[in-house]
Order: C-alpha cells, then sequence, then structure tokens
C-alpha cells in the first residue's frame, strides 16, 4: 500500500473512532434536552461534520482532465 492510501485509511479509522465516541456521548446526555442545549447542539453538529468527512474520503471523485495539453 503507498503513503496515500495509508494516509486515507488513518484518516477514516480516526473519524470512526470519532464517530463511535460521538455517539456514546449523544446517548448517554442526560435528559431531558432543551433545543437551546449548546452543549447537545454542539454533539448533533461535530456528528454531522465526521458523518460528511467520512462520505467525502468514501467518495470517487471525477477531475475533468484535457485530452490534449493546451500551452496557452
Amino acid at each position: 500500500m503507498d503513503d496515500y492510501s495509508e494516509c486515507l485509511e488513518i484518516a477514516r479509522q480516526e473519524l470512526r473512532l470519532a464517530q463511535s465516541a460521538l455517539r456514546r456521548d449523544i446517548a448517554e446526555y442526560p435528559t431531558p434536552i432543551a433545543w437551546c442545549d449548546e452543549q447537545f447542539n454542539h454533539l448533533l453538529d461535530q456528528r454531522e461534520r465526521v458523518h460528511n468527512a467520512l462520505e467525502a474520503l468514501d467518495s470517487s471523485h471525477f477531475v475533468p482532465t484535457p485530452r490534449k495539453l493546451n500551452t496557452e
């Protein structure tokens, strides 16, 4: 495996660990939860950010390249 692939796999593992920790923290959060609870809302925001980062790592990106070199 090349360095690039190893780095991506490490990033995925770390994000999965963060995702698990956030799930646990959200599940164990004391109830009742007010809609304006900033700490809980922060946990939800972080969960979404981690989810989006994992999706970005797992999606393939199309990078258009010219068929002919343009020197201009």
